[in-house]
C-alpha cells in the first residue's frame, strides 16, 4: 500500500530590493513626521514677544536693588510663568519727574511697543510741584501714546498727608480723572501694601526692597495681564 506523502509549499524569499524599499518608506515617514512636529513647535515659539515698556522713575528703575529684583524684571518673570510671551523693558530713571519722563518719551518707548505701564508723579509730589502741572504733563504723555496706538496702564500715586488736604485732593485726583478721559485702566496706588510697611521698604522709607517689589508685582499683575490680553496680537 503506497504511503501518503505530504507536500509543503516552498517558502518564497522576499527580494532584497523590496525589503529595502519598505524600510526606506518607513524611515521617510518617520522623518517627515518628526520634521512636521519640529516645524510646528518652532512656529509657536517663533511668534514675536509682546513689548511692554515700564516707563517711570526710581520705583520702576529698581533703586538700590540688584538688577534681577527691579520691578520690570520681576514682572516679566511672573508674566512668563503665567504663559505670556512678553518682554518688559525697564524705562525707569531714578529721580524723574513727569516732565522729565515726557522729555525722553519717544526714545524711551522706542519702536514696536505694544503697551506701556505709566508710573510717574512720586517725585513731583515730593518736590511740591503744582498738581496742575503734573496733570498737564501726564495728559500730554497719554495723548501722545494714544496717537501712536500704544495701550497704557496708569500706575497711580497718592500724595503724602504732610502736604496738606488741598494738595492731596488735587494731586490724588489726577490719575482717576486721566484714566477716565483716555479710557485706560488704572492701578490706583503703585505702592499699595508697601508704603509705610518697613518690612517691605529700604531704609529710606520710600523705596521698595526686593520683597516690596514682589508685593507690587502681585498687586498690579491682574491689571497687567488684562492689558496684555486686550492686545490684538496676544
Amino acid at each position: 500500500m503506497p504511503s501518503s506523502i505530504t507536500f509543503y509549499p516552498r517558502k518564497r524569499k522576499v527580494p532584497t530590493r523590496v525589503v529595502r524599499r519598505a524600510l526606506i518608506l518607513t524611515l521617510t515617514g518617520v522623518v517627515i513626521s518628526a520634521l512636521f512636529w519640529l516645524f510646528a513647535e518652532r512656529t509657536v515659539f517663533a511668534a514675536p514677544a509682546l513689548k511692554l515698556v515700564a516707563l517711570g522713575d526710581s520705583l520702576t528703575a529698581g533703586y538700590l536693588l540688584p538688577a534681577d529684583a527691579a520691578f520690570p524684571v520681576v514682572l516679566e518673570k511672573t508674566l512668563r510663568k503665567d504663559g505670556f510671551n512678553v518682554t518688559v523693558v525697564n524705562a525707569g530713571v531714578s529721580g524723574n519727574t513727569a516732565a522729565e519722563g515726557l522729555a525722553r518719551l519717544d526714545w524711551a518707548i522706542g519702536d514696536g511697543a505694544d503697551a506701556v505701564i505709566l508710573e510717574f508723579g512720586a517725585n513731583d509730589m515730593l518736590q511740591g510741584i503744582d498738581p496742575a502741572v503734573t496733570r498737564h504733563v501726564l495728559d500730554t504723555i497719554l495723548a501722545r501714546l494714544q496717537a501712536r496706538h500704544v495701550k497704557v496702564l496708569i500706575a497711580g500715586m497718592l500724595a503724602s498727608p504732610s502736604l496738606g488736604k488741598d494738595y492731596g485732593r488735587a494731586f490724588d485726583s489726577i490719575y482717576p480723572e486721566l484714566a477716565a478721559k483716555y479710557h485706560v485702566p488704572l492701578y490706583p496706588f503703585f505702592l499699595a501694601g508697601v508704603a509705610t510697611n518697613k518690612a517691605l521698604e529700604l531704609s529710606d522709607g520710600m523705596h521698595p526692597n526686593r520683597e516690596g517689589v514682589e508685593r507690587i508685582v502681585a498687586g498690579v499683575l491682574p491689571e497687567v495681564e488684562a492689558l496684555l490680553r486686550s492686545l490684538p496680537n496676544h
